[in-house]
């Protein structure tokens, strides 16, 4: 059986739904690790261990297990913090890990390719590398630089044997970003069998749906203000709603089903009724809030991909989009959703509008989503795809071997 190490340092595959350390990342490295043992994979991820209530090594699948490594600090660090545990990181793993019992490194997230560079220098192995997000991509969306991530995502697209993007979009903005990149291949990011397309169910009030960070580069603030907009030129006895899934469970009101935050609450002071904020949501309870939703909206200022609005789509939502980064990709304008500008409420107020106000226009986008979704984002594919390219850099590898 052929072994993958995935090394995604900050992001834990088994994560608790809601905690600090969960997030996209971490439902990609899971899926696509059990995707790869459909096709005769073995996988281990390593993590920081952030807590002694989970043990150090945890199966999932039938050939998977997650690895974890405390680098001297058993508790949850923020992502912005993990780069000065690397080198103990790196030690402890080195000292448990036989680097040769694998056939490939894929590393996820630029801390976790500081990793890798240092394995690959260490034993020659195969080195793919993911980036889920480029500080390149932050900072036009921002403003906000961070040298040191720029630099070593520079290093990483320059050393890697091959750099795995999940968007068109994310491959013209590192050849942007970097003369001469490793080469590039674009494999999506699939969605879990949980959302699927089924018969919507009535529900008493229409509403748009957000699933996601309560942040704000997520355009949480945006979507308030726009949702504020539309709700002004609808009529007195429309009821139309708002549904946000995502934050922490401490960050919402179970009672109330507000925010606790005090910029949220002010964000949505005077239409407080007309928006419910659900906290984390598991699975089969976002395809829910995707199905039947007039539209979900992601009207985050980048994304390298959109994982939400691909999850969406699979259950027939159309979705309102930013126009930047994956999500230009991800989103076929007038096909499967709506682009709009980012940190623009007034054209995303306009786009639900118009989503409401015509159902055939709606339909149609919902029949298109479903099969653009089943085309391009099922992770058995995928799988198929990502194995070639281990085949690949492994045959490429022998070669270079041989040659010296």
């Amino acid at each position: 059986m052929r072994k993958i190490l995935f090394i995604s340092d900050h992001g834990d595959p088994l994560a608790p739904l809601g905690s600090q350390q969960a997030g996209g990342q971490n439902n990609y490295v899971r899926q696509l690790a059990l995707a790869l043992e459909q096709e005769g994979y073995a996988v281990d991820v390593v993590t920081h261990w952030n807590s002694m209530d989970t043990p150090q090594i945890e199966y999932f699948g039938s050939a998977c297990r997650v690895i974890r490594f405390a680098a001297g600090k058993h508790k949850f660090i923020p992502k912005n913090e993990m780069y000065r545990l690397i080198p103990e990181f790196f030690d402890e793993m080195s000292n448990t890990i036989h680097f040769t019992g694998y056939d490939v490194v894929h590393t996820h997230y630029w801390l976790s390719g500081l990793i890798g560079s240092l394995i690959k220098r260490k034993t020659g192995l195969p080195w793919v590398h993911t980036n889920h997000s480029l500080g390149i991509a932050k900072k036009k969306a921002t403003g906000s630089s961070e040298a040191l991530r720029l630099l070593t995502e520079k290093m990483i697209l320059t050393s890697a044997d091959l750099i795995v993007v999940t968007s068109q979009s994310e491959k013209l903005l590192i050849k942007e970003f970097i003369e001469n990149p490793a080469p590039i291949k674009i494999i999506p990011i699939g969605v879990d069998k949980a959302f699927q397309a089924t018969q919507p169910k009535f529900t008493v009030s229409p509403y748009f749906a957000f699933a996601g960070r309560l942040q704000t580069t997520k355009g949480i603030y945006t979507l308030l203000e726009a949702f504020e907009l539309f709700m002004k030129g609808r009529p007195s006895t429309d009821c139309t709603k708002l549904i946000i899934a995502g934050g922490s469970e401490s960050c919402i009101s179970p009672k109330s089903h507000l925010p606790n935050s005090r910029k949220l609450r002010e964000a949505i002071d005077g239409f407080e009724h007309r928006v419910r904020f659900l906290g984390p949501q598991n699975q089969k309870q976002l395809a829910r809030l995707f199905t039947n939703s007039i539209a979900t909206v992601v009207p985050s200022y980048y994304e390298s991909f959109g994982m939400v609005a691909a999850e969406a789509q699979a259950c027939g939502s159309p979705v309102i989009a930013s126009k930047v980064g994956g999500l230009k990709d991800v989103v076929k304008h007038r096909v499967t959703g709506l682009h709009v500008e980012p940190r623009n409420p007034v054209q995303l107020s306009h786009a639900m509008s118009a989503l409401l106000n015509n159902n055939h226009l709606t339909n149609r986008l919902k029949q298109r989503a479903i099969a653009y979704a089943q085309q391009e984002f099922d992770w058995s594919v995928l799988a198929i795809k990502m194995s070639k390219a281990y085949k690949g850099v492994t045959n490429d590898t022998k070669i270079i071997l041989a040659g010296n």
